[in-house]
């Protein structure tokens, strides 16, 4: 873990700050019956690849899925955040407990908060604005926002630019999946903390190499670099 003080703290939405509860799958499933994109797999192979792959970019989820297919893919990712927006609409977001106030602590500490997702633009803003977050954070970002999705670091590298850190160690990324961890691990933050709360378990965080596997972002009081 890093010595250097924290100056930015990077969130995953979905799992991590949002509530989930299957959501993702269910659109997935919406997605895939309206477009055919999983048509020649194994429904519960394909299923699970999207467990697996939860927090990368939806569209590069997609085309493996379609098997290189570009095309089906954007017509898959459209169904599929088409599909999240009306789930949304219908039963609304709920942020995970603890979530609000800890970004509320962090930007007293005067730490940035941004987050970050696979979704896209439209679906992220959705997603902030049906939880009131416009004033509680200081960004949100997606692959489009960045280059590329998750695993790679393009995402924590641009929320570091935006918040012009002093350095990649004074940055802190919080996530539920391997995709978030190696995100982390990739742009060298300072600071990479795995939380249960979502699509994976400790053991997957751990192995990822998460700093820190808490079981959501209510604990994140207790790590000492992040205490205010």
């Amino acid at each position: 873990m890093t010595s250097t003080p924290i100056e930015l703290i990077v969130l995953d939405m979905a799992g991590t700050t949002v509530r989930d509860d299957g959501v993702v799958e269910r659109a997935f499933q919406r997605a895939a019956e309206s477009t055919g994109v999983a048509a020649d797999l194994d429904w519960d192979a394909a299923l699970q690849y999207v467990r697996d792959t939860m927090g990368q970019s939806k569209i590069d989820v997609f085309t493996h899925l379609a098997g290189g297919d570009r095309v089906k893919a954007e017509e898959a990712t459209a169904a599929f955040e088409a599909a999240y927006a009306d789930l949304i609409a219908t039963e609304g977001a709920e942020a995970i407990p603890g979530a609000e106030d800890l970004f509320r602590a962090q930007r007293a500490a005067g730490r940035s908060v941004i987050l970050t997702t696979g979704f896209a633009p439209v679906t992220r803003d959705a997603i902030i604005d049906a939880l009131g977050w416009r004033e509680l954070i200081d960004g949100a970002l997606s692959p489009v926002d960045a280059g590329r999705g998750r695993p790679y670091p393009d995402l924590v590298l641009t929320a570091a630019l935006r918040a012009r850190v002093s350095s990649m160690s004074a940055v802190a990324v919080i996530g539920d999946t391997a995709s978030d961890i190696g995100s982390g691990t990739s742009a060298r933050a300072g600071l990479v903390i795995g939380v249960t709360s979502g699509a994976h378990d400790a053991a997957v965080l751990a192995g990822a190499g998460a700093d820190a596997v808490l079981g959501s972002v209510a604990e994140i009081r207790d790590v000492p670099a992040l205490a205010v």
